[in-house]
This record gives structure tokens, sequence and C-alpha cells, in this order.
């Protein structure tokens, strides 16, 4: 039999966290911008290439070949890696979405089966006519936008947007 050791802590993480601005010259800037955007126009097109393969294998081995030839090995393997991500986030979105809508159908249709102002079990119905009308119009493009979803997931299309925050924030 094994003997049983007594607990211990592990020590906090030693070491310090450097912040670093670099400051470049404006010739240096002037470059970083070029680069900046060279690779920003890389990135979105990649993106688009993963967005048309949809679900299945993503290419990745072929789009990370196509972009070595136009940039480097490392930053090919980082823009088809974060391509991927984002493909990936946004279909898990879309299956978010879908079990959202979903559970809010069946809570409305639940609702719906009780008549107005009754009691069926713990489920209540709705307490007024306009009420129990406006959730039946709810529950028309609630079931609308699911079947977009569940269309868009049978084909694997998925919307992903590039730089999404900063243009939200516009």
């Amino acid at each position: 039999m094994r003997s049983i050791t007594a607990p211990f802590l592990v020590a906090p993480p030693t070491g310090a966290r450097v912040q670093t601005r670099l400051r470049p010259s404006s010739h240096d800037a002037a470059v970083l911008h070029l680069v900046g955007e060279y690779l920003g126009g890389l990135a979105s097109a990649d993106l688009a290439r993963r967005c048309a393969v949809g679900a299945g294998a993503d290419g990745r081995t072929g789009r990370k070949r196509a972009l070595t030839v136009q940039s480097s090995s490392r930053w090919a393997g980082a823009i088809t890696r974060t391509s991927n991500d984002q493909w990936q986030r946004g279909w898990r979105n879309l299956l978010d979405a879908r079990a959202g809508l979903r559970r809010t159908i069946k809570a409305i249709e639940q609702r719906l089966a009780v008549p107005v102002g009754g009691r069926r079990g713990r489920t209540r119905g709705y307490a007024t006519r306009p009420e129990r009308w406006a959730k039946q119009q709810r529950l028309q493009r609630l079931q609308a936008s699911l079947a977009r979803v569940e269309r868009r997931l049978a084909e694997g299309r998925v919307s992903v947007c590039r730089g999404g925050r900063r243009l939200a924030r516009l």
C-alpha cells in the first residue's frame, strides 16, 4: 500500500511582467504599416478560403503552402492557424445559436399549449390574448431564424468578419 503524503501548496509564480512599447522612427513606422497591410491582406484572403471550404477537412496544408510562397513559413502557419480558429469559433457560435433558439421555441410552445390565463401542471398560459398573439408572432420569427441557422449548418457556411470588434465600435 502507498503511504499518504501531506498536502502541500504550490508557490505563486515568480518573475516580472515587462511591458515595452516600440518607438519606431517615421521610416520604420511606414515599413511596419506596409508589412501589416500586406499580412492583413493575406490573412483576409486565407480566411475567405477557409470559410469557402466549409465543414470537414480544413485544407490547412495546401493553404499554408500557398501562403509560404507569399510570406515566410512561420507567418503562413500563424495565419492559417488563426483562420482555422476563427472559423471554428464561428461554427461554435452557430451551434450555440441553434441550441438557444431551440430552447426558446420549446418554452414558448409549452406556454402556447395552455389556454389564456390557465394552468396545466407547472406550466402557465399567457395572461392575455394580445400577449399570446405577440408570442405566436415571435415564435414564427424564431422558427424562421432557426431554419436559417440549420441551413447554414447543413451547408457548413460560417460568417466570420475580420476586424469585427473595431467595426462594431465604429
